[in-house]
């Protein structure tokens, strides 16, 4: 056979091994395109999803914290007001003493519910910017302690509502290897930045058989994030939920709370502040509603979230114990 056919026949050979590598690369690059837009998508509705749920929580917390606002500035202030005009209060041989040993209320107790009650008076008229979320997420009294003077607390809309927001997002420290605080920034920055800088380098090499390795390795991190977010869902959850529950429980016990200190007010309109001059029922009258005091304090002091962004085991315990005592209130 003459050597120029046998290399047209070579040629040809070539041709078509080379169309159908062109043909399996075509294929390659399309499955890795569709397998790169699937991560893609389970990626954003994942994020999507933790979003919405760090935003309901976030807003829950808020709706927390103006909840704690609105009882310091109110019945809480009438009461250390009202209770600050009544003398030689000897609560020993009261009725309602059972009650009251359910919470400690002591003069320096009184003192710091004032403080929290002038506190709340600021953040209500927009004297102190901000803070309700981190003011719903951790114990007012911690906060007014590590804020110092009325003014700092405006820096909770900053650093440390941030830093709600990051737990909020990260989800606290889960048992199922959570992302916590940290991973709250991680969420937003990382984890998010990974796929698409993946999907650039896919886009920038024209190897089908590295392509569709890197489509796959975004496939596999998409899954993991997506595991990850769903993870830090349910942690925002139930940090709405434990933020929902408090919130109703101040409610409650703001119902009873001021129809008690309408009683104490006429008590000491018509009696004067003398204690000693009260009967029986007056001084149950001041009994429960001191305790109840007490009780209001109980929710303002008990952080719903750690530092690391997780619910509070003390706060479950407390919303039991006060809730258990609010059929013992007696208006």
């Amino acid at each position: 056979m003459p050597i120029p056919f046998i290399l047209g026949g070579i040629a040809v050979a070539a041709g078509l091994v080379g169309a159908k590598k062109a043909l399996d690369a075509s294929d390659k690059n399309a499955r890795a395109r569709r397998m790169n837009r699937r991560a893609q998508e389970t990626f954003e509705n994942a994020k999507k999803e933790l979003l919405a749920a760090r935003d309901e929580a976030g807003k829950a917390l808020e709706n927390l914290g103006q909840a704690k606002v609105d009882i310091l500035h109110g019945s809480v202030t009438r009461f250390v007001d009202t209770f600050g005009k009544i003398h030689h209060v000897e609560l020993a041989d009261s009725v309602g003493m059972d009650e009251l040993s359910e919470f400690e209320v002591n003069e320096d107790t009184l003192k710091e519910m004032g403080e929290l009650g002038s506190l709340a008076a600021k953040m209500a008229s927009g004297t102190v910017a901000g803070g309700l979320m981190a003011f719903g997420a951790y114990s007012a009294a911690g906060l007014l302690g590590t804020a110092g003077t009325g003014a700092a607390i405006a820096g909770l809309s900053g650093a440390a509502a941030t830093n709600a927001t990051l737990a909020l997002l990260g989800g606290g420290t889960l048992a199922a290897g959570g992302l916590g605080i940290a991973g709250g920034t991680a969420v937003l920055g990382g984890l998010v930045a990974g796929p698409a800088i993946a999907v650039m380098g896919f886009m920038m090499d024209a190897k089908a058989d590295k392509n569709l390795d890197i489509a796959k390795s975004n496939r596999a991190k998409a899954r993991e994030a997506e595991e990850q977010m769903k993870l830090a869902g349910d942690a925002c959850r139930a940090i709405g939920k434990r933020a929902d529950m408090f919130r109703d429980l101040i409610s409650q016990v703001d119902t009873l709370f001021r129809p008690l200190i309408e009683k104490m007010e006429a008590v000491v309109k018509e009696k004067g502040t003398d204690y000693r001059d009260y009967g029986e029922e007056e001084r149950k009258t001041i009994a429960m509603a001191l305790a109840t005091a007490g009780a209001v304090k109980a929710v303002l002091d008990t952080p719903i979230l750690t530092k690391e962004g997780a619910v509070t085991e003390e706060s479950l315990r407390a919303y039991k114990k006060v809730e258990a005592f609010l059929p013992k209130v007696e208006g």
